[in-house]
């Protein structure tokens, strides 16, 4: 449920800069950072998407700013798939392992 969203990853001239644009506004015309030592305590979409990308790990900060998201790595090379998928499934409530747990049957509508 949800969807997701569209991520364009960028490549920076400094190997531990990640920049990615996405086809939402995540913060308004505001620029958010967070750093690795941030208590994250808001529930805003940025706030969300910056506790994500730190679960991975090698993440030391996030910065955004409307529709524009860069990440910088502790020095160690990040997986920009898993960033992409990250950012992506933020606005998914399910994701691809979602199982039906009510017990309902799935009724055929020709029936």
């Amino acid at each position: 449920m949800g969807q997701p969203i569209n991520v364009v990853f960028t490549r920076s001239s400094k190997p531990e800069i990640y920049r990615f644009e996405v086809n939402r506004c995540l913060t308004g015309m505001d620029h958010e950072r967070f750093q690795i030592d941030d208590e994250i305590i808001g529930d805003t979409p940025s706030d969300e998407l910056a506790r994500r990308l730190f679960s991975i790990g090698g993440v030391v900060g996030i910065h955004l700013n409307s529709n524009m998201i860069t990440v910088k790595s502790d020095g160690s090379e990040l997986s920009t798939e898993e960033l992409i998928e990250t950012i992506s499934d933020l606005h998914l409530f399910y994701g691809n392992g979602f199982e039906d747990v009510s017990g309902d049957e799935k009724v055929d509508s020709d029936t």
